[in-house]
């Protein structure tokens, strides 16, 4: 691994820098990479911030989305830019499997690799890692790794601090997940001071909502959820045709499972649905539920122990049918 010292001194210099996130990136995804992109080019950085496919358009109006790179849509560029990269940031994943057939270039780049991250098990990929699984958001390690790393908290100014308040207050579910403790209200304090405008990003992100959007999500409450108190479990699948009745875009989806676990007395709740290319599954959990082992164990996913997902390439029911024949299993656990 890289030492500190030499890290700092590399990047003493202007560098040719990629910024690169996970597959259909989320506010924590967005809000650190653009918030790291914005500190990098005040020190003179020739930064780009590229994602491995597109993303909610909750996220455009954040500082510096204007140059962010989609790879599929301009594959050779991003390409050629991996080549070129002196540095790749690696944000909010630890496996390059997460960024699709970017992951081939990155691997193969003889750049200096770095990873940002709060995920569990990293894959062995890079040379310098801030990385930590209490942490709430790998927004909230972009700013460690600008303030006590780096040692140079001047450098979040209003753009760096609006990303990462954002990529903070989207991964701890607007402060109220167990990781927020006191030191990330003393870093949102921080952002607030430096410019971040709290009242206004969350009115961007929560009170943004398309009208299809509403209906979909009154159809998914009315129609589509299914609870199992007998397993303290609550399920809402929906199929790809209803994503296209409702003429569902990226982010859309987002956020649906937590109406479902805010049910008095659920422990686990599961949002199953219905893509092009296979069937995406999203849990949440209170407590010690390891939504995170059922992921891994029978979805081909992981993530964190209250947060996690996975998919599957056999039909939707058949998911759903699956999910469903597990809970026998965690009875125990869902009963505690």
């Amino acid at each position: 691994m890289l030492e500190i010292a030499s890290l700092r001194e590399l990047l003493a210099k202007p560098k040719q820098i990629v910024i690169t996130t996970h597959h259909k990136p989320d506010g924590d995804a967005m809000g650190s990479s653009l918030g790291l992109y914005n500190y990098l080019i005040q020190k003179g950085h020739h930064a780009k911030v590229i994602t491995p496919s597109d993303y909610p358009e909750i996220f455009n109006w954040m500082p510096g989305n204007e140059n962010v790179i989609i790879y599929p849509e301009q594959t050779e560029l991003s390409n050629q830019l991996i080549a070129d990269a002196d540095i790749i940031c690696c944000l909010d994943f630890n496996a390059l499997g997460r960024i699709n057939e970017m992951g081939e270039f990155v691997g193969k780049s003889a750049a200096v690799k770095l990873m940002i991250d709060h995920h569990l098990e990293p894959q062995d990929f890079d040379d310098y890692r801030v990385w930590d699984i209490n942490a709430c958001a790998s927004a909230q390690l972009v700013y460690r790794f600008i303030v006590d790393e780096m040692q140079e908290p001047k450098l979040i100014n209003k753009d760096v601090a609006t990303c990462l308040y954002t990529g903070i207050m989207t991964d701890s579910g607007s402060f109220r997940f167990p990781t927020t403790t006191a030191g990330v209200h003393r870093i949102t304090a921080d952002l607030i001071d430096a410019g971040a405008e709290n009242w206004r990003i969350h009115q961007l992100v929560y009170d943004n909502s398309s009208e299809s959007r509403l209906r979909f999500l009154g159809h998914c409450l009315t129609q589509k959820l299914e609870v199992f108190y007998d397993y303290h479990t609550a399920l809402i699948s929906v199929t790809r045709a209803e994503l296209e009745h409702y003429n569902i875009v990226t982010g859309d989806t987002e956020g649906i499972v937590n109406f479902a676990l805010s049910i008095t007395g659920i422990k686990l709740a599961a949002f199953i649905v219905e893509r092009p290319d296979k069937v995406k599954l999203s849990l949440r959990s209170r407590g010690d539920f390891p939504a995170n082992e059922v992921c891994k164990k029978y979805f081909e996913g992981g993530g964190h122990r209250n947060a996690a997902g996975g998919s599957s390439t056999d039909k939707l029911e058949n998911v759903v049918q699956k999910f469903k024949s597990i809970l026998p299993e965690y009875k125990k656990l869902l009963m505690q």
